[in-house]
């Protein structure tokens, strides 16, 4: 199975930094990694092209124009630059531990999508992570028990490793909650859905629309809880001017039976 990573950024090049260590650090599993940029200075891309030469795995700088948010047109370039059979959706905000790869992989399943969860790092711990480079993919489940308890994560249970069985299939229609920042499918589901729908402006829903979509064309969602977070490190919040106007339009998503994005993925083809 060939495998893709997909990630966001936008002029956070510490950030990214911070999230490609962790993506050179990753074990058992073989995948290249795109990064949908939306609208970085030369900065992003220096910092992209530092760690491709330092990558074992093929490593891609997938720019677009600044032209405000549009993190949905980032995704459906990068899906059109690769031919991957399976992509991991995630930002570049969010390091993965050193298994995220591999346990998306062993999760995946013909007629799924998986949902994963994330843990948000405080803006202190943020800091420091960045400041000093700390390596936060490396550590292990009873490391981040003292930083909970001091409040530089907002919880801990997500980290436990639960076993495997049907529990994960157990909300097949459920799309509220789930989030690009730790997301997977079929490259053919996503293509059967004309990917994300870039009528989308500004932040706010546009993963709701894809994640209802492809449950539309039949594709389930099972869980990637208790297997495969992200450390989300703490941001300013986004601009929410536009996230009105993006909740009518998926109202208007959640009234129709539409399954493809009305300006998507086919686009790029």
């Amino acid at each position: 199975m060939r495998t893709a990573v997909i990630v966001t950024t936008y002029n956070r090049p510490d950030a990214l930094a911070a999230v490609l260590e962790g993506y050179l650090a990753q074990t058992g599993s073989r995948f290249e990694l795109l990064v949908a940029d939306d609208g970085s200075t030369e900065d992003t891309r220096k910092v992209v092209t530092d760690y491709a030469a330092r990558a074992s795995f093929p490593l891609h700088h997938v720019w677009q124009e600044d032209n405000g948010f549009r993190a949905a047109a980032a995704r459906n370039r990068a899906i059109a630059a690769t031919r991957a059979d399976y992509i991991i959706f995630t930002d570049g905000d969010c390091i993965p531990p050193r298994d995220f790869v591999a346990q998306h992989c062993r999760l995946a399943e013909a007629g799924y999508f998986l949902s994963g969860n994330r843990i948000l790092l405080s803006e202190s711990f943020t800091q420091r992570t960045l400041g000093l480079r700390l390596p936060v993919h490396e550590r292990n489940l009873s490391d981040w028990l003292l930083p909970r308890l001091g409040g530089d994560i907002n919880r801990w249970i997500p980290l436990l490793r639960l076993p495997d069985g049907n529990w994960r299939r157990a909300a097949p229609e459920r799309w509220a909650g789930a989030k690009t920042c730790n997301l997977s499918a079929w490259r053919d589901n996503l293509v059967s859905v004309n990917g994300l729908d870039e009528s989308y402006s500004g932040w706010g829903l546009e993963d709701s629309d894809l994640v209802i979509r492809l449950l539309r064309a039949g594709v389930r969602h099972k869980s990637a809880r208790f297997a495969a977070p992200v450390f989300h490190l703490w941001h300013r919040e986004n601009d929410r001017s536009r996230l009105p106007e993006n909740q009518r339009q998926l109202e208007a998503l959640l009234a129709s039976d539409r399954i493809e994005a009305q300006l998507g993925l086919s686009q790029y083809s």
